[in-house]
This record gives C-alpha cells, structure tokens and sequence, in this order.
C-alpha cells in the first residue's frame, strides 16, 4: 500500500480518537500521538511537521491570551457576577432570564471568542441557576453551546477558526463587518428564535430571582477592563490588518499579571488553571493537515473548488457552505478549517465561496456535540456541574436549529 494510504489512516485515527476521547484520555495526547506517529514511519519529515506547527503560530499566541483573560475575568467572579445579575434583572420572566443570558452569551462570544463562552460561562450560569434553585437550568445551559458557535463570526477575534482560515490573507475590519454583518444577524437571530420556542415549555418559572448579588469587586472591575482594552486592541489590529495573535496574547497575560500583581495572588497558581493541553492539540492538527497536504488531496479539492467557482458561483457557494457546515461535524471544526483554509491559500476564489466556507466552519457545529471545540468545552463543563445531554439529544435539536440558520446567513451573502 502506499505512503498516502498509511496518512489518510493515521489521521483519520488521530481526529476520531480526539472527538470520541477512548479511555477518557485528552484530546491533545491522541493528537500529538497521531503526529509521533506520522514521523515515526517516515511519512512526514521531521522539517515539514516543524512547518504545520509553525503555521498556527498566531493561532496559539490568540488562545493563550483568550485563555488567560477568560480565567482571569472567570477567577475574579465577573461572570458569576454577569449570570447572578441576569437573573435578578429578570425579576422572575423566565423569558427575560432567556434573552439576558442569551445578550451575554452573544456579547461575551463576539469579543471573548466561542471557547471562552463555553469554559466561562456555562460554569457560571450553573452556578447562578443553582442560587435562584431553576429546577431544570438545560435550557439556559444550552444557550451557551449554540450561541458560541452562532455568534463566532461577527468579528475575527469571535472564532479561532477564524485565523485559520484567512490566514495571511485576512481582510479589513471594515471588509469584515460589510461581508458578515448581516449574515451574523441572521446566525443570532434564527438560532434565538427556533432555541427559544423549542425550550419555552421547559423554563422553571418558579426560580428565585431575589438572589443576592454583591457589587463586583476591584479585581473584577480590572478584569472587565483588561477584556474592553483587549478588544479595542483587537478591533485596532483588525483594522490595520495585523496579526490577532501577539497583541492577543500580551494583552490577556498583562491583564491577568497586573490582577494577581495588585491583588497579592500567586501568578504560578493562576496559570495552572489554564488548559493548556489546547495547544498541543492545535499543533498536532496542524501537523496532520500538513501530511494531508502532501499526498496531494487538498491541492485536487482546491482544483475542484476554483473550477467549481468559475461555472456556477451561486451554487458553489451554497453546496460549500453547507459540505463545511455538516463536515465539520464529522471531523470537528478546527481541522475541517485548517483543511479548507490551506485548500484557499492555494487558489483564487471570489470572496463570497470563502464566507460561505467560513460560515460553515463556525455556524456548522451547532448541529453536534463533537462540531467545534467550544461545544466539546461546554459538554466537559456541564458534566463537570452535574448535567448531561446525550449525543442523540443535542443533534435532534441541532438538526432543526443549526441547518435554518445555516441556510439563512448562506443567502445573506448571496443575496
């Protein structure tokens, strides 16, 4: 058999390990064993696999300061605060308890990511929920799967996935917020709505909404401020058409310093809170898209895209969006992405195939509980507090809420 038969294997066993986890054991360690691997049978040198991990440079230098600010704002009880507030603002509307945390879930996605929503949060909201006793919180809980995922391309910074698509290639903030602006409005409001009327029947009215909620504290106000000065930067590097990944990460690490500086806490014992097993799972992706990359598939479905592309660009659009969209929930996101994002740094293609792909990629996963990584984050956290949905449970509702929304921020870049 050939070499590219043995890659095509060794990656396939990589990311079903990463997405199914046998014997519990962490996502990054299957990941990182299918790149051992491809370099111990001589199918990937030792120079290229150093190039795949090199290309996702800004992409780990984002996730650090994504992660520290989230476990920053997260340690300093901003979020506990945000959900506790949510609650008594409600004033006992299960409706109104709804839609804030849904303001939240959306706002916090846009300029804190997906992966921040999903680690940050969720804990959060199901620690609110349990003070004002919500007999049943899954459906405030589900808000914060699927928002991660239906909000994450309103700007660059909303989805790592994002960065890996573009690339070098990334386009203005202003060519940004004119492509994806009213697609982004659809992605939210669709999924608000099928999520609310599918959930209504479920919400608790008889929660306490006279829980008590404390001011939020000097450290937690720094953390706010660390997380709008970290925006604004990165709105300024999007802008300028910089790289997100070094001011992301000098951003959220000065944040999280200068909290632990001023209110006395060990900065050691801050960082051991951080995941970072999330970094060698990026970097072993990338090395299996790198082998990927040599066998010649990428190359033959980039060919196949731009031929697609020049005869019939209406209907390439659709078909990518949507191949991407369910793809990405057979294979999860993240290499889905590095796959179509390297298949587009080889080709030409009109900007709206590229939103589509990209809107597949973000939007797709709120089909499935192993779509993104922020969704396999929020499954970890709600077992982690007690709560479960099975795989079954979470696609039955992701089929009738993921494919309208989909198809609607798919027209609103055609239309």
């Amino acid at each position: 058999m050939s070499s590219n038969f043995y890659i095509y294997l060794i990656a396939a066993f990589a990311i079903a390990a990463v997405i199914i986890r046998p014997f519990k054991i962490q996502e990054a360690i299957w990941a990182s064993i299918g790149a051992i691997l491809l370099l111990l049978f001589g199918l990937i040198s030792f120079q290229a696999a150093w190039t795949g991990i090199g290309k996702g440079l800004d992409v780990y230098l984002f996730l650090i300061g994504m992660m520290s600010l989230a476990e920053s704002a997260r340690r300093e009880g901003l979020f506990d605060w945000l959900a506790a507030y949510a609650i008594k603002l409600s004033a006992g509307s299960t409706t109104k308890l709804f839609v804030l945390i849904y303001l939240v879930g959306t706002v916090v996605t846009i300029f804190m990511s997906n992966d921040a929503t999903a680690v940050v949060l969720t804990p959060a909201v199901a620690v609110a929920a349990a003070k004002a006793k919500v007999k049943n919180p899954l459906p405030y809980l589900l808000i914060c799967a699927f928002i991660a995922n239906a909000a994450s391309f309103v700007l660059p910074i909303s989805n790592p996935a994002n960065l890996v698509i573009y690339g070098d290639h990334m386009p203005s903030l202003a060519s940004w917020l004119a492509t994806y602006t009213r697609p982004s409005l659809l992605s939210i409001g669709v999924t608000f709505l099928i999520l609310y009327l599918t959930q209504k029947n479920k919400l608790d009215p008889s929660f306490r909404s006279d829980i008590a909620t404390e001011g939020l504290p000097r450290s937690g106000k720094m953390a706010l401020a660390g997380i709008f000065f970290t925006s604004s930067l990165l709105m300024l590097a999007a802008a300028k058409k910089w790289d997100l990944g070094i001011p992301t990460a000098i951003a959220g690490v000065s944040t999280a310093l200068l909290v632990s500086l001023v209110e006395r806490k060990n900065p050691i014992a801050f960082f051991r809170h951080i995941s970072w097993s999330v970094i060698p799972l990026v970097a072993g992706l990338f090395v299996l898209v790198e082998a990927v990359q040599q066998t010649g598939l990428i190359g033959m479905l980039a060919q196949y895209l731009s031929t697609s592309a020049q005869e019939t660009q209406g209907q390439t659009t659709l078909l990518a969006g949507i191949i991407l969209g369910i793809g990405s929930n057979v294979i999860n996101n993240l290499p889905a992405g590095l796959i179509a994002g390297t298949a587009l740094s080889h080709i030409h293609l009109p900007e709206i195939v590229r939103s589509a792909v990209l809107i597949g990629v973000d939007l797709g996963p709120n089909l499935s509980v192993t779509g993104s990584l922020a969704t396999i984050l929020w499954l970890k956290e709600l077992r982690r507090h007690g709560y479960d949905i099975s795989a079954w449970a979470f696609l039955k509702l992701g089929l009738i809420i993921m494919l309208p929304a989909l198809l609607a921020a798919l027209l609103a870049i055609l239309i």
